[in-house]
């Protein structure tokens, strides 16, 4: 699949999931822009992306929660063109996990404020580019704990759950302007963030267990689901969710009761 010079966004781009879509993306022609919060992994992540393809790729930093931070990467990522035809959303995480009862009020609140609030935040300042490129496709990161029980996740599993009503709110609002919204779920990934997880460990075995296909994905795995939703063979796709997870969801959630106990 070829995209052919389209101007992509992705947030979060310096590690994971967002390094292997702006990595994709670059390969088959688009001009990819990343950015996150710390310089120098958006500056490894490029030097790495230019080296294996031999392409180029941009990088600004930015704060998804601060709007007027992102309003400027919006700005710097549709160039002098001011087009924009993609955004990957995927700049998110989980801050504070534990019991109900022993939860941080300001962590849980912060947890909303990056996934939820950001991913808003992201998609008011592409609506702008999109409206005159003449549509535009938003992909934003939601995960099975949307829908799956993870206890213990605090506002990760709500903040996510969130992400997949707003692209349904906003597809069924932007779709008269050819504006496309889909989200993606993704089981367990093997990212940066995923590392702390021991390999020997009952929790990384509970993931195993119930995982039909009886792996981990690669951020590779969900970044051809974020290629095909930006990309024409989709364009006929909107206000869908879909999940990346090798069939994680068809059974039960992690087992993360070792760190935690009543």
């Amino acid at each position: 699949m070829s995209f052919d010079e389209m101007r992509v966004l992705v947030t979060g781009g310096g590690t994971g999931i967002g390094k292997a879509c702006a990595e994709s993306l670059a390969e088959r022609g688009a001009l990819v822009t990343i950015c996150g919060r710390t310089l120098e992994k958006l500056e490894k992540a490029v030097d790495e992306i230019r080296s294996l393809h031999k392409v180029e790729v941009a990088h600004v930093v930015c704060d998804v929660t601060n709007e007027e931070s992102v309003k400027e990467c919006f700005l710097k990522a549709s160039d002098s063109s001011g087009k924009l035809g993609g955004v990957v959303a995927n700049a998110g995480g989980a801050i504070g996990l534990g019991l109900y009862e022993n939860l941080d009020s300001d962590q849980y609140l912060d947890t909303l404020k990056l996934n939820v609030l950001g991913t808003m935040h992201c998609v008011k300042h592409s609506l702008p580019y999109f409206k005159k490129n003449g549509g535009g496709s938003f992909v934003g990161m939601s995960s099975i704990a949307s829908t799956l029980t993870h206890p213990f996740f605090g506002g990760y599993t709500v903040s996510k759950a969130g992400i997949e009503t707003m692209m349904k709110n906003a597809a069924d609002e932007y779709g008269k302007f050819g504006i496309r919204f889909n989200s993606i779920r993704p089981g367990f990934i093997a990212t940066e963030m995923m590392d702390v997880i021991p390999r020997d460990s009952e929790i990384y075995k509970s993931y195993l267990e119930n995982i039909p296909l009886g792996k981990v994905g690669t951020p590779e795995d969900v970044a051809a689901m974020a290629q095909f939703l930006l990309g024409a063979d989709s364009r006929w796709v909107t206000g869908q969710t879909f999940t990346v997870d090798g069939g994680h969801s068809l059974r039960a959630g992690p087992d993360y009761s070792e760190f935690f106990s009543d």
